[in-house]
């Protein structure tokens, strides 16, 4: 366990090595176990948590202020829309402000080719820790609760088979950073995976190139495939959800149309009895319902998403309290 880890920024898992990731996921699963008790834990006592959407989403709100809260503090909620950012404020001024106002500084934006500079700029002039909410490149919280869900469910990362696949979904052009950062820690802790889509949908160069170079220092394996079915035979999590033609530059009505050739890359029931016996399907959410999955397999016994769900809190208060303490 690492204990030096107050102060620190979290953007990328990559940031980070095994031994502190680790280290925040025994805090997790111990935080889990307080709330489950009812156990005080208000280790961030008159803290403050200052978190700003440059893209609104439901869970990463709550799950970061529910937690904030747990642990004793405030979360203080803004909207880039709603403030003087669209009047000229720069990353370096709101790292410089908020980092004198705050404990620490959430941030969540996914515009390509900005999101990450400007959460890595905010760092940079920030004196508290920054955390990443999710960028267009990495969404380093979901894959902590990730993690946290397959040891929960199959007992180890190592040697397990996962299945990380792209899925139609009719909703909009969503983020790459969810495969991304999955990729890469699933390689980084050994795990056997299968990368599962069309070929429009391919993962930026460079973290191909970095998933690859993980399986050779962690063993496990890496395989890619354009065969969704493929993807589902005899894996252990089979972890399904729709992602944008990103790397091909192109516009998201492009894009739409794109996905619009692969509407039967649907997570059914009849793809997921081709699975092991003690699979668990996997999804971030929000799922586009009867589209993306099958009602029958998100609501079903394998489904783990609402458990995946959950470890996002208890994944996000770990962080903030061994950081902002």
């Amino acid at each position: 366990m690492q204990t030096g880890l107050r102060g620190r920024d979290l953007i990328a898992l990559s940031d980070w090595t095994n031994e502190e990731i680790e280290t925040a996921l025994d805090v997790a699963f111990e935080l889990k176990r307080k709330r489950a008790l009812g156990e005080r834990h208000a280790y961030l006592l008159d803290k403050t948590l200052a978190m700003l959407l440059f893209f609104s989403s439901t869970r990463s709100r709550a799950s970061f202020e529910a937690g904030i809260a747990q642990l004793g503090g405030h979360g203080m909620f803004m909207e880039s829309s709603t403030t003087q950012i669209a009047h000229g404020y720069t990353a370096t001024e709101i790292g410089e402000i908020l980092g004198r106002y705050n404990d620490g500084i959430a941030i969540r934006h996914v515009t390509p080719g900005e999101g990450n500079q400007y959460i890595r700029d905010v760092a940079e002039a920030s004196r508290v820790p920054v955390l990443n909410m999710q960028c267009e490149i990495y969404h380093p919280f979901q894959i902590l609760a990730d993690l946290m869900t397959i040891i929960e469910k199959k007992g180890r990362l190592k040697g397990q088979s996962i299945t990380i696949s792209w899925a139609y979904a009719s909703s909009y052009q969503k983020p790459i950073s969810v495969p991304q950062s999955l990729l890469l820690a699933a390689t980084r802790f050994g795990m056997d995976v299968k990368l599962v889509h069309p070929p429009e949908f391919e993962l930026m160069p460079q973290i191909m190139d970095e998933a690859k170079a993980n399986v050779v220092r962690a063993g496990g394996a890496f395989e890619q495939l354009t065969d969704f079915d493929a993807g589902f035979d005899g894996a252990d999590v089979v972890y399904a959800k729709s992602w944008g033609a990103h790397t091909l530059g192109v516009s998201d009505e492009e894009g739409a149309k794109i996905s619009g050739q692969y509407t039967d890359w649907i997570s059914d029931e009849r793809r997921m009895a081709m699975t092991a016996d003690d699979a668990i399907w996997m999804h971030p959410l929000p799922a586009d319902r009867g589209v993306e999955v099958a009602d029958a397999v998100i609501d079903g016994p394998k489904s783990a998403a609402f458990d995946e769900a959950e470890n996002r809190l208890h994944a996000q208060k770990a962080v903030m309290a061994l950081t902002m303490g």
